[in-house]
């Protein structure tokens, strides 16, 4: 656990006040799946995706989403070059290990689409070649939740591609002098740029393997079921939680346990993470004069839906 203590604390050096957000993303790449941030700008989305590539050493990219941006320039393209009489292949953004998607939704859903499918498979195929991409690989999407004007919102389905869709939220009065005391006299990159690596990417894949083993009791898959089930079964939403999020749901408490440095998952552990986990992925109905956030119906199901206790 020395190794994710170490990663937390790094980007804690550049990040702060924001303890919480930065263990749900670790969890979030542990458990294999990417992550949506919707915050309004300035609120530290950038810094925190280079704070955590430079933290393991891993290759980074961004990519700015623009109605006008086309799928392949985030995948790449064949490109003829004369001089060798045939086509080469020149890799996309996409071709790393951590990708910030800066404003996904501003994409037309054709290229959404495109980045979708290599989170989803992990691989691009152009002109019938299938390359695979780097391991981990991880995708930090971000979305502002205020400004929608020339915006294509991400569907449902696609919704469901990430593993939790998180809020860094803005800093209190004590953060914010926090903020402004450590970068007094510094450079706006200049602290991020001086952050050394505390692990790698093969600590990164090992540490996902042992996460996978961390056990979770045949009460608490029940417990996880219910919950799903509840989803399904309100007259407020529309679409429930699919089996895929049951899934997520799952794997990202065996990832915080391990954080957590618990061999084990415990029923606060589903709690904690049904939020970030589930609330997206539920399609709710809007009525006349009733409009129902996904989380606030996530937290009414939790309080609704009996704790497994007989083992813990």
């Amino acid at each position: 656990m020395g190794k994710i203590t170490d990663i937390k604390e790094n980007i804690g050096k550049v990040i702060i006040g924001k303890d919480e957000t930065i263990t749900m993303v670790l969890t979030a790449i542990l458990a294999g799946g990417h992550v949506l941030l919707e915050d309004v700008p300035g609120t530290g989305k950038t810094m925190l995706a280079k704070a955590l590539a430079r933290s393991i050493d891993a290759s980074y990219n961004r990519i700015q989403f623009t109605p006008d941006l086309l799928p392949s320039d985030i995948t790449g393209l064949n490109v003829y070059q004369a001089g060798k009489g045939e086509f080469v292949f020149n890799e996309g953004p996409v071709f790393c290990n951590i990708l910030l998607a800066d404003e996904i939704n501003r994409a037309t859903p054709r290229t959404q689409a495109g980045l979708l499918e290599c989170m989803e498979e992990r691989q691009v195929t152009i002109d019938g070649v299938t390359r695979r991409l780097a391991e981990p690989f991880f995708v930090i999407a971000t979305q502002n939740p205020i400004e929608t004007s020339g915006t294509f919102p991400l569907p449902e389905a696609q919704l469901d591609r990430f593993i939790m869709k998180l809020s860094m939220g803005l800093p209190g009065r004590d953060e914010e002098a926090g903020i402004l005391e450590r970068f007094l006299g510094e450079k706006k990159n200049a602290l991020l740029e001086s952050l050394e690596p505390v692990a790698s990417m093969n600590d990164i894949e090992t540490m996902k393997a042992e996460a996978l083993k961390v056990q979770v009791h045949p009460q608490i898959r029940e417990y996880i079921a219910d919950i799903a089930v509840a989803t399904r079964k309100r007259d407020d939403v529309a679409a429930g939680v699919s089996p895929r999020g049951s899934l997520a749901l799952m794997n990202s408490a065996q990832a915080y346990s391990y954080i957590q440095g618990r061999d084990y998952v415990t029923p606060e552990d589903v709690k904690k993470l049904a939020g970030p986990v589930l609330a997206h992925r539920l399609y709710v109905g809007v009525s006349f004069g009733s409009v129902r956030s996904g989380r606030e119906i996530i937290d009414e199901i939790l309080n609704e839906v009996p704790v497994p206790t007989e083992v813990f």
